[in-house]
């Protein structure tokens, strides 16, 4: 944790040092000169777990705990490939899983695999909701 608090928000503008992207280089050192000379690639500019951490201590001082929940959820899910979020995504749609298990199942590979247990106990928290109100023999 860095301390952050509203007052460095937005982080871009206030502490653009500090934000770096995926291969290290800072936000203050991306510039036109910088792209053209092909020393950024699409790594610089992609979000990390850490700057979405970052945004979560923002929130949580602005006294916003579900939205920094939700940035820190995040940040577990910038490791997990594009397809296996879309199938999840899938999969949590009401009536598209059949049963608890295939949600326990999906949990268990982001957390073991993907190293996400804020994700996998999101999908936990689905199982037993779905369950308690049928969803998993309902198909909208």
């Amino acid at each position: 944790m860095k301390d952050l608090k509203v007052a460095d928000y937005p982080l871009a503008e206030t502490r653009p040092d500090q934000i770096r992207g995926t291969r290290g280089m800072a936000l203050n050192d991306i510039t036109l000169d910088a792209v053209m000379a092909g020393a950024v690639t699409m790594e610089d500019l992609q979000i990390t777990p850490g700057a979405l951490r970052d945004q979560a201590e923002v929130a949580l001082d602005a006294g916003r705990p579900t939205l920094g929940l939700n940035f820190q959820r995040a940040a577990e899910l910038v490791a997990v490939p594009q397809e296996v979020i879309m199938a999840t995504y899938e999969l949590l749609r009401p009536g598209r899983a059949k049963t608890r298990q295939e949600l326990l199942d999906r949990a268990d590979v982001l957390r073991f695999e993907y190293n996400a247990p804020m994700i996998a106990d999101f999908i936990l928290e689905a199982a037993q909701v779905y369950e308690k109100r049928g969803v998993f023999t309902y198909r909208f």
